[in-house]
């Protein structure tokens, strides 16, 4: 009993130490102006979507974060157990946020090149299907999320996935996220009103393939 006392305590001593050595969650800058994907992405959406919402979620993760320390140093287990949703709300925010400004540039648009369009021809038979696929997935959630194409380790094969809210789509579904598409109406709203349509056909013209097939060439390592 002793001994494992001590290896209990040696382990909640690693635990918060790991924790209190913690750097905080920032906003990443962005390598483009808000206005940079205009007409297509207007100015005002990005600059509220970036500096406002996606800064909310950095701030509140920061915060359960915080909480959560507090309560595994003393040991009390229904506060770690609520805040769960936060953590995996502002979690996920910040992570599907981090990865969807990398995926839009201004110079952005076309086709992928190489290695990412010959996987999307094997899984899908052609770009233009894929991008129907993923264009009719993002345009069916229903309220708030996001739909991505994704990699699937296993099979080695390409995916396309939705998931609800702020739900992170590796933690959801085991699937390593190349390319996201925002549906919350806060990345369209204030351009497109209720035509989410119109905002998915308008974002093919901003997505960073290069930055798309990056990821690709990551995930199979």
């Amino acid at each position: 009993n002793n001994i494992l006392s001590k290896c209990a305590a040696s382990l909640s001593q690693t635990i918060n130490q790991v924790a209190a050595s913690r750097q905080k969650h920032t906003l990443p800058d962005l390598t483009y102006d808000y206005g940079a994907l205009e007409p297509y992405i207007n100015a005002e959406i990005m600059q509220l979507h970036h500096s406002k919402h996606h800064a909310t979620y950095v701030n509140n993760l920061n915060v359960a974060e915080e909480k959560y320390k507090e309560a595994l140093a003393k040991g009390d287990v229904t506060t770690q157990v609520a805040l769960q949703p936060a953590l995996r709300f502002n979690g996920g925010g910040h992570i599907n946020h981090t990865i969807f400004w990398t995926n839009l540039s201004p110079n952005g648009g076309g086709e992928p090149q190489g290695e990412l369009m010959e996987a999307i021809k094997k899984d899908f038979g052609s770009f233009e299907k894929m991008k129907e696929k993923l264009s009719a997935a993002s345009v069916a959630v229903q309220g708030s999320g996001w739909c991505w194409l994704g990699y699937e380790k296993d099979s080695g094969r390409l995916r396309i996935a939705a998931c609800a809210n702020q739900d992170p789509l590796q933690g959801t579904t085991g699937l390593i996220p190349l390319l996201g598409i925002d549906v919350w109406e806060h990345a369209y709203y204030l351009q497109y009103k209720n035509v989410r349509p119109d905002y998915v056909k308008a974002i093919w013209n901003v997505i960073n393939w290069e930055n798309v097939s990056e990821r690709l060439q990551t995930a199979k390592k």
